[in-house]
């Protein structure tokens, strides 16, 4: 399993320099039913990340790019009347595939989004009063531009509660850098081999049962989440005043699906705390509503959730 894991990053790491963290988030959320959202400004490698993953795997990847003028039906497809036949068909939308880029999420207006969430949370598409099952595996990875926010909604909570992890997208290091230049301008990018398969990715999904998460791991995990809505309790009272609203226990059931996947993809059959850490950010970080103090002093979730983690003892 661990072989197989190390293939597909290897093939991944043939188009993208760095980045680590969004090549194991995009696997963990593939693996452990979970959907990503991507923030960082254009031009890092995000497209390219999941199109590496669909074409290592040899399945189906598709691109939306939101607009304030997209409909409902161009993500889920729709009905049309053939006059010849007297008959309606039904055109599938790019929904219907097993990886699907949305790109700048925030440029669509709430109805879109609505479909999208649907197509998210229940795993299956309508069209008129049709329900297509969504293709397995499938995940949905969705981009925010930080920097144009003329023309941009606003996600709902509700929305942002849907996505298993958020992943900040920084620029690369000097030295990556010049990886990037020296690949594109002398050598090239190689291509991408098929070495994996759909059915592999549904048996990792299955091995994820047999990864053991201790008691007093799973204490841990809740501890963390429960620090979010009372820091209080936990001799936090140095982050309670900026914290309007704590993690859903969404992020609960989150947390322990993206540690047991970490474990799997670190060849690993248990969960320990370090594993926990390197995704607590990720999952914790759209989840946490700040308020308007946090805000005028330049507090971010992630110092929060560092300051958690801080505090709270592993076991």
């Amino acid at each position: 399993m661990n072989n197989l894991i190390n293939n597909i990053k290897n093939e991944m790491r043939k188009v993208i320099v760095g980045q680590e963290e969004l090549i194991d988030s995009l696997i963990i959320g593939l693996i452990a039913n979970g959907h990503i959202l991507v923030e960082g400004v254009p031009g890092l490698a995000k497209t390219t990340a999941i199109n590496a993953l669909a074409q290592a795997l040899g399945i189906d990847f598709k691109r939306i790019q939101f607009t304030p003028d997209l409909l409902p039906s161009d993500i889920t497809g729709t009905e049309i009347y053939n006059p010849k036949t007297g008959e309606f068909s039904i055109k599938k939308g790019p929904a219907f595939t097993n990886l699907l880029l949305v790109d700048e999420i925030n440029r669509a207006p709430a109805k879109v989004q609505a479909a999208l969430l649907e197509v998210m949370q229940e795993r299956q598409i309508t069209i008129s009063d049709t329900t297509f099952k969504s293709p397995s595996p499938f995940l949905v990875m969705a981009t925010e531009n930080p920097v144009e926010q003329e023309g941009a909604y606003r996600l709902p909570e509700a929305q942002l509660d849907r996505f298993m992890m958020k992943v900040l997208v920084g620029y690369n290091t000097f030295d990556e850098e010049m990886e990037i230049v020296n690949r594109v301008a002398i050598k090239g990018f190689d291509a991408i081999q098929v070495v994996a398969s759909a059915d592999d990715i549904i048996n990792m999904k299955e091995s994820l049962k047999e990864i053991h998460v201790d008691t007093a791991v799973k204490n841990y995990m809740t501890k963390l989440i429960f620090a979010t809505r009372n820091p209080k309790d936990y001799d936090l009272e140095e982050i309670a005043e900026y914290i309007e609203f704590g993690a859903s226990p969404r992020a609960s059931i989150d947390l322990y699906k993206a540690s047991v996947a970490t474990a799997l993809i670190r060849g690993k059959d248990y969960v320990t705390p370090l594993d926990i850490s390197y995704v607590l950010k990720g999952v914790l970080r759209h989840r946490l509503i700040l308020n308007f103090k946090a805000r005028a002093n330049g507090i971010t979730t992630d110092y929060i959730i560092e300051k958690i983690l801080q505090k709270i003892k592993t076991p």
